[in-house]
């Protein structure tokens, strides 16, 4: 018999997280498109940050019929959050001075699947990029990252809108990210934890 599962954060009614969830507003506009492998994911932080950001809206799938209308909200400047060719890193776009608030678009998968997103989806692929700075560390401490400065995808929300809207701060919207992990430490026991995976860190 499957467990009763939480509708908004779909955690178990006894691990539900929406206390801990905030509700942010942002001038930043957050369309997170998650590849389907990603929806039963223990994490699936890209569910969380859309419950915490107001200006926030989160679509499954490998293609979207609509995202011509996803991509051109009125009023926004969109842009992607993915590495690639000509990517700008997102302090020199701030620096710029943009004058309509932004669109970030953030594919949420593996790295494999992020990038057939952009196969399937050319008109993602043809928006203009933005990366974040180097050297940012996950806490997502039970895996170790794919490559150096690999975020969750709720960390690397965090830390673009940080960038894009301080002084304002997101960090509450890592609260029920940390209460994950947490509970996954506690499940493992402390001495499996620290035998294991001490110093790790992962992105999903």
């Amino acid at each position: 018999m499957s467990r009763l599962q939480c509708p908004a954060c779909q955690r178990p009614l006894a691990h539900c997280l929406c206390a801990l969830i905030p509700r942010l507003a942002s001038q930043t506009r957050v369309l997170l498109l998650q590849h389907p492998s990603e929806v039963k994911h223990a994490l699936n932080t890209a569910r969380l940050a859309a419950l915490g950001l107001c200006n926030a809206e989160l679509r499954v799938g490998e293609t979207f019929e609509d995202l011509p209308e996803l991509l051109a909200p009125p009023g926004y400047q969109a842009c992607l959050l993915f590495p690639g060719q000509g990517a700008l890193p997102l302090p020199q776009l701030v620096e710029q001075a943009v004058s309509q608030p932004l669109l970030l678009v953030v594919p949420d998968g593996t790295w494999r699947k992020a990038r057939k997103l952009l196969h399937c989806n050319p008109l993602l692929a043809a928006l203009p990029r933005v990366t974040l700075p180097p050297g940012l560390q996950s806490r997502y401490r039970l895996r170790k990252a794919p490559i150096p400065g690999a975020l969750s995808t709720i960390e690397a929300i965090v830390s673009a809108l940080d960038i894009i809207e301080a002084p304002q701060r997101f960090d509450a919207l890592l609260r029920p990210f940390e209460a994950l992990i947490e509970g996954q430490i506690a499940a493992m026991g402390e001495p499996t934890y620290r035998r294991n995976h001490a110093g790790g860190a992962e992105t999903l």
